[in-house]
């Protein structure tokens, strides 16, 4: 295997990070993990060499730069390190997986805007504003409807996809601001939180610096 190296930036604030980082780890892909702070123009000017578009996350495998999650996430799939799709093998799934995907990578900007991902708090009885819950009841209506067509555990089916990675980090916006969800979508939140990838990140997050400045959503 050739080798490789996925650009992040923090882990406590990175939701896009964090995606890329588990689509990495749930293809099997060996990967160098190199993390870049945007908090100041050195640190900008290292990554736009490493990422033309000043985004995180970014795949440099086999010579080529991948800088989109969607992209990463899908590359992986057609590669298969590890021998096994990160998306749904049946058509009719994939195409159903492609589109809440994509509904998450370009959408939720309620939500995004006022659950900001921080791993290191927790704001009990947190007031949601109503744009945002409008963004929390798609999000849950989309788990409940993939669970039921699917059998679950995981949205399309026994084992995490790529749907899974890019909704993670949803999951933990809703532990740490105390989103109120039915029996369903919280048993689906912990099962997301439970898995052993999760759990090194938030560890790995909770020891970043506290002085690193609060990165927006989109990073």
């Amino acid at each position: 295997m050739a080798e490789s190296a996925l650009v992040i930036s923090s882990k406590n604030y990175s939701s896009w990070s964090l995606r890329g980082w588990l689509l990495a780890r749930m293809s099997g892909l060996k990967f160098e993990e190199r993390a870049v702070s945007l908090d100041n123009s050195a640190a900008r000017a290292e990554i736009l060499l490493l990422s033309p578009s000043i985004l995180v996350p970014c795949l440099n495998h086999n010579g080529l730069t991948i800088w989109d999650t969607v992209a990463i996430g899908e590359y992986l799939n057609e590669i298969k390190p590890a021998g096994h799709p990160i998306l749904p093998e049946d058509v009719g799934a994939r195409a159903h997986s492609r589109s809440i995907c994509g509904e998450m990578h370009s959408g939720f900007t309620g939500l995004r805007s006022a659950l900001p991902m921080n791993l290191k708090r927790h704001y009990p009885n947190f007031k949601i504003w109503a744009g945002a819950l409008a963004d929390i009841e798609r999000i849950t209506d989309i788990w409940r409807d993939c669970l039921k067509t699917y059998g679950g555990p995981y949205l399309f089916g026994a084992a995490p996809t790529m749907a899974d990675a890019m909704y993670a980090p949803v999951c933990t916006r809703f532990l740490t601001y105390d989103v109120k969800l039915d029996k369903t979508c919280a048993d689906y939140r912990d099962r997301i939180m439970a898995l052993p990838d999760m759990v090194e990140w938030i560890e790995a997050a909770r020891n970043e610096p506290d002085e690193m400045p609060e990165l927006d959503a989109e990073f």
